[in-house]
Order: structure tokens, then C-alpha cells, then sequence
């Protein structure tokens, strides 16, 4: 086959390799999706295919051994800044590593297309799916995630209560905050509170838990 051709189909196949993982980041509506993913592994291939490729004119020259190996490393530590955009803090939580993680080994995918191995760069795609969505339904169970609310109360021992069935009901609290406001005449206090939970309950439960205390005005929950 002749180069030229090889190596477009090194660029085409790391593509949609990338372009795969991606399809599965996007549907989970997460920061990176199809394009970024596809740019990666794509982006990813053409600097290994330059760095194994682009100097063998220069190898060698002035007895001087080059290393083409160095342009392509670059790509493992150049990555992480990509990496470091996707990764976000929202309130005490922190989003995006998942995220991060598979721009990381869809780069490496790419290396290794770009490099020719083309049964290692699909293999590394369908064990990162693996990893992504097979992994995720087998641990659910066990997984926990974490909930933001912002609600007010007139009365102290409000706070108490809804700590106390919190507890009770399964929910950890990771930390909360207690301030003071005054509405017209009353003081009320503001209280914001993260609490950690079984990723198979969703908001609407913790919402419905919260509509239990009459007294309680949910002023926020993500």
C-alpha cells in the first residue's frame, strides 16, 4: 500500500475510534462530546505518523541520533491541558474526571493507530467503553452521588430535624452552612447543605423528602 494512503487510513480509523467514545460521552451529555473526542484521536495519530514519519530526513545527520519518539510524547503530558478544561467545580463537587480521563485514553488510541497497531487501538476503544457504560451499570449499586440544597427556615430546631431524619433515611450529609436574613419583620435562616446519596435515588425523592416539614421552604436543589 502506499504511504500516503496508509497513513490516511491511520487518520481515518483513529477518528472514529475517537468519534465512538465520544457518541458515548455526548450521550451522557457531558462536557466533551463527538467532535472533541474525534479531534483528539485524529490530532493524536497525525503527531505519532509526524513523529515516526516527518524526520527521517534529518535522522541520523551530523552523526547526531534524533529521537522522533519526544514529538509524540509530548501528546501524554500536552493532553492534560484539554484534560484540565473538562473538569469543573461546582459548588463542593467536582465534575468532569470521567471525562478527562477518556480524552487521556482516546489520545493514547490515537498514538497507537497513528503508530500502526491497529488491533490495539480498537481493542483500547472497546474496553474504554467497557469501562464507560458496562462498569457503570455493574457498580451502580454501589455508586453515590452528591446533592446541593438551599432551603430556609424560621426555627432553629428545624435544622435539627431535618439533620436528624436525614441521617436516618440514608442520606449522608457532607457538610452545610447556617446564615441569617431578615424578610420584613422575620429573621429567617438560610441554610445550604450538601448531602451524599445511592446514585439510584434521584432528586425528586430528596425534593419530596424535603416537602415533608411544613415549616421548611426549598429555595434550591441540584
Amino acid at each position: 500500500m502506499n504511504m500516503n494512503a496508509e497513513f490516511f487510513l491511520r487518520l481515518v480509523v483513529a477518528g472514529i475510534l475517537g468519534a465512538v467514545i465520544g457518541l458515548d460521552r455526548e450521550y451522557r451529555a457531558k462536557e466533551a462530546g463527538t467532535r472533541t473526542h474525534f479531534l483528539v484521536s485524529l490530532g493524536s495519530a497525525l503527531i505519532m505518523i509526524v513523529s515516526q514519519w516527518g524526520f527521517q530526513d534529518v535522522w541520523g545527520k551530523n552523526g547526531v541520533g534524533l529521537d522522533p519518539s519526544r514529538v509524540a510524547a509530548q501528546v501524554v503530558s500536552g493532553i492534560g491541558f484539554i484534560g484540565a478544561g473538562t473538569i469543573m467545580m461546582q459548588k463542593q463537587f467536582v465534575r468532569g474526571l470521567t471525562t478527562a480521563a477518556g480524552l487521556w485514553a482516546v489520545a493514547g488510541i490515537g498514538l497507537a493507530v497513528g503508530g500502526g497497531l491497529y488491533v490495539l487501538g480498537i481493542a483500547a476503544t472497546v474496553l474504554t467503553l467497557i469501562g464507560l457504560e458496562v462498569l457503570r451499570f455493574m457498580l451502580r449499586k454501589f455508586r453515590t452521588k452528591s446533592s446541593y440544597i438551599v432551603f430556609l427556615t424560621r426555627d432553629r430546631n428545624d435544622l435539627i430535624k431535618v439533620t436528624n431524619e436525614l441521617n436516618s433515611n440514608d442520606y449522608h450529609i457532607v457538610s452545610y452552612s447556617v446564615g441569617s436574613e431578615r424578610c420584613g419583620t422575620e429573621e429567617m435562616l438560610r441554610v445550604k447543605m450538601c448531602v451524599r446519596t445511592h446514585e439510584q435515588r434521584d432528586e425528586n425523592q430528596l425534593l419530596r423528602f424535603m416537602q415533608q416539614f411544613p415549616d421548611i421552604e426549598v429555595e434550591k436543589l441540584e
